[in-house]
């Protein structure tokens, strides 16, 4: 019999995580079955304790089940519970095990894939939401010269600052932006997914060398369209970071880290 794995959300029917894991399975050899669960959104507790179970050794979680699936941990990592969000669980010594591998994922696909590490560079990321919690911890290891988040919401974002406190952490509005260069900008608002811009200050992306849009086959969204008409020069959606994400769920559960290259490049849509 082989082994169990799933992703539960609501939706589900858009997913690609059994595609990946799918993937990942053949292509390193590993003997498994990995579906797909539409969450109950007054059942979902029950769904997961249902699937471990019947079985089951680890899920990926999708929204809007993080939150929940976090409370229902046992254990959590550091990651999970800066983020308050877990998008991964294994069942693990008769314990639910929580992790969060939104934010490690980001960073892999901007740093290693698309070549532009963070390091002694000013990174700039727009939102406060479950994503960006997520990313805060990688990010600031990664050692960028000042990590600044920008948000509508700055009682959201200082809550966030005052979990964290580092030097090179800084917390703004939008149009104290006016004026400032960013290496990097990641666009980690909702505003794509309904077609908006996020209110960024005129010329805000002129200095930058990477814009990279948390969404992913969504073309190429506002936030990317003006960051070319300002002369940005590398445009990135975000499929490279939801196959990363899942190599590090992967290897995670089955002790071996996938090879993610053949994976985003089949997945990959173009931008226009």
């Amino acid at each position: 019999m082989r082994d169990r794995y799933a992703v539960i959300g609501r939706p589900i029917n858009h997913t690609k995580s059994p595609l990946i894991h799918g993937l990942f399975a053949q292509a390193s050899g590993q003997h498994l079955e990995y579906g797909a669960i539409e969450g109950s959104l007054e059942h979902f507790e029950t769904q997961v304790l249902q699937f471990r179970s019947d079985g089951g050794q680890g899920m990926n979680i999708t929204a809007p089940f993080k939150l929940r699936a976090f409370e229902l941990a046992e254990r959590r990592s550091e990651r999970a519970q800066l983020a308050r969000a877990a998008n991964a669980l294994k069942f693990e010594d008769g314990r639910i095990v929580a992790e969060n591998f939104d934010g490690i994922g980001l960073l892999r696909d901007i740093e290693e894939n698309l070549g532009e590490p963070l390091r002694s560079r000013r990174v700039l990321v727009l939102g406060a939401g479950g994503a960006v919690r997520g990313a805060l911890l990688p990010f600031l290891q990664a050692g960028p010269a000042e990590l600044v988040i920008a948000n509508r919401d700055m009682a959201k974002a200082m809550a966030l600052r005052n979990e964290v406190e580092h030097p090179r952490l800084r917390i703004s509005r939008y149009e104290e932006l006016q004026g400032q260069a960013f290496d990097i900008v990641v666009n980690a608002t909702s505003a794509s997914l309904v077609g908006e811009l996020p209110p960024l200050p005129a010329g805000a992306l002129g200095a930058t060398r990477l814009a990279y849009e948390l969404a992913y086959g969504k073309g190429l969204t506002p936030f990317l369209r003006v960051a070319r008409e300002q002369g940005v020069t590398r445009l990135a959606d975000g499929v490279g970071m939801l196959v990363e994400q899942a190599a590090e769920a992967f290897a995670w559960w089955r002790g071996v880290r996938p090879d993610t290259r053949a994976v985003i490049e089949q997945l990959t849509i173009p931008l226009e």
